[in-house]
């Protein structure tokens, strides 16, 4: 057991002989590292190193339900998350799906409490119609660097990608949208975008509701957890224990909605809720 954890271990024990809760993060203070990169409208990081989105509103919730925690930011990327994951520069990442390239690493996972898709976007053009993404390996394709994707079966290396297929990188799905509009085939003939990003979108830019069509079946859906570091300060029940205040009066329901989101199927009669799990 290292010195650090040997630490966490005995702030424990003590909380517990003094009859507080067996929550690890019933100390005086409690700073969480949070790993963060650019997941709009999940996480979007603005001039200054800025979150802004449904991360930074939640950890906002968080923080004053919980005055004995406090959340450092932690920027990563989307390439380079796991690697500094496992090198314990932070200690949890929202909003992830342990399909996306953990199962490597050790650590722990909540249960879902986000869900999400991605779509195929194409110019809308008179001789196009859905049977144009039936093979988007065909096509000319846009996205983003480090995400994964399901036609690409999950795999983020740039190189391999290349080889696969028609591939160009970005870092921002406005780009990818820009690109599309621009009616270059030659550079992207489809973007992935997420369901929550492309409606925000079509909500700041209705004109172009006719400009695009959309897939109806999606590249992937996911469900998206907390994955903490076994270092951490805090394990993943202990993540949803901090949610309980959210949950119980409604607040983490509506910041999903109000970012475009959904809660998986069955969240909000399955969660763990203070008054019907025991410690």
């Amino acid at each position: 057991m290292s010195p650090v954890q040997l630490a966490r271990n005995t702030i424990l024990v003590a909380a517990i002989l003094a009859g507080g809760p067996t929550l690890s993060v019933a100390s005086a203070e409690t700073e969480i590292r949070v790993g963060v990169y650019n997941f709009p409208p999940i996480a979007s990081i603005k001039e200054g190193n800025q979150v802004t989105g449904l991360l930074a509103d939640t950890l906002e919730r968080v923080s004053k339900a919980h005055q004995d925690i406090r959340f450092r930011i932690i920027h990563t990327s989307p390439q380079r998350r796991h690697l500094d994951f496992e090198a314990g520069l932070y200690d949890v990442i929202f909003f992830e799906s342990p399909d996306w390239g953990w199962k490597k690493y050790e650590f722990n996972a909540t249960m879902p409490i986000l869900t999400d898709e991605d779509l195929y976007l194409a110019l809308k053009k008179p001789d196009r119609d859905l049977s144009f993404f039936d093979d988007v390996s065909k096509r000319r394709i846009v996205a983003i660097s480090g995400y994964h994707y399901g036609f690409a079966d999950l795999e983020t290396n740039n190189a391999e990608l290349e080889k696969r297929f028609n591939i160009e990188f970005s870092d921002s799905h406005r780009r990818n949208i820009n690109l599309i509009k621009a009616d270059r085939p030659s550079v992207a003939e489809v973007a992935i975008v997420s369901r929550a990003y492309l409606q925000k979108y079509l909500e700041r830019h209705p004109e172009d509701w006719d400009t695009f069509l959309i897939s109806e079946v999606p590249d992937q859906s996911y469900r998206l957890s907390i994955i903490t570091h076994p270092d951490a300060p805090v394990d993943a029940k202990d993540m949803i224990r901090l949610f309980e205040p959210l949950m119980e009066n409604g607040q983490y329901r509506l910041l999903v909605e109000q970012w475009g989101l959904q809660l998986p199927p069955n969240f909000l009669t399955s969660f763990p809720y203070r008054s019907t799990q025991a410690d």
